[in-house]
């Protein structure tokens, strides 16, 4: 039997897909004119990472980016969510402190990067997770 909960935790996670495929596909221009793409993001990182050596920003930019494609898959799919929405949790928290620490907390605040790391955490705590590939394979 579905609840209230079941349905909110299937919504959630495909919000928080959404959010992180979202983004990549902006930075690989599969937005079209409305993207932001892939230099842009790489100006941005660096921006967003001013207290680390701008070399850097590639790299992060790339690590980034396959981390936030690998958890927008696995949560979209349903496979290792609680992982998923743990390392989405850590990975935009991480964001929105680094945002703060280079434009204060107005923009992290704005952005809802605060809200989007507390929704991965809540999906982690969910019991079950419906219409998911883990839910199959129980």
């Amino acid at each position: 039997m579905k609840t209230r909960q079941d349905i909110a935790g299937f919504l959630l996670r495909i919000a928080l897909a959404a959010g992180f495929l979202s983004a990549v596909g902006s930075r690989l221009n599969l937005w079209g004119p409305q993207s932001s793409g892939w230099k842009n993001f790489i100006q941005y990182t660096a921006e967003v990472n001013s207290f680390l050596p701008i070399s850097w920003a590639p790299t992060l930019a790339v690590l980034s980016t396959i981390t936030e494609l690998t958890i927008g898959i696995l949560l979209l799919v349903g496979f290792q969510i609680r992982k998923a929405a743990v390392a989405a949790s850590v990975l935009t928290l991480v964001f929105a402190i680094t945002m703060s620490i280079s434009f204060g907390c107005k923009e992290a605040l704005d952005y809802s990067v605060f809200v989007f790391s507390a929704g991965a955490f809540l999906l982690s705590t969910f019991p079950r997770y419906l219409w998911s590939l883990e839910q199959f394979s129980h």
